[in-house]
């Protein structure tokens, strides 16, 4: 019952938002050892958007009209979606070119991501020690 919780849902989500930002870290650190090969097309990790799609969908009342099937082959309107199947992608960008040897690598855009992900890992480890504390916490009252 307790594994079901929202608060287990929260460290759940806690979790894999820290996976995420280790894998962004790994990719930043890619793009930024790439800066000087030619053709070399920067990584992304996209991970926010299908979470808060996921969200979403679940949230909206509107989705969960019930289709009349009539054939076992029709599918329904609505499939609810798991906020645990949600998973990070990385996207490369081919679209951009920012030198004429090909290469989209922005050094200082690449340091300023870096520095925006090592804020956000430290801020899901602190809500998720305080998480911790709380869980600590009741099952000493009970």
């Amino acid at each position: 019952m307790f594994e079901y919780s929202k608060m287990m849902q929260t460290n759940y989500l806690l979790e894999q938002a820290m996976d995420v930002e280790s894998m962004r870290r790994k990719i930043i650190a890619n793009n930024i050892a790439n800066v000087d090969v030619p053709h070399f097309k920067r990584s992304e990790v996209n991970f926010e958007s299908e979470l808060k799609r996921a969200i979403e969908h679940n949230m909206d009342p509107m989705q969960k009209v019930k289709a009349l099937k009539t054939d076992p082959r029709h599918f329904d309107f609505f499939e609810p979606k798991n906020i645990k199947s949600v998973k990070s992608r990385i996207n490369v960008d081919y679209t951009t070119t920012y030198r004429n040897d090909g290469n989209n690598v922005d050094v200082e855009k690449e340091m300023v991501d870096a520095a925006k992900n090592q804020m956000r890992y430290n801020a899901y480890i602190s809500s998720l020690n305080e998480n911790y504390k709380i869980i600590k916490m009741v099952m000493r009252t009970v």
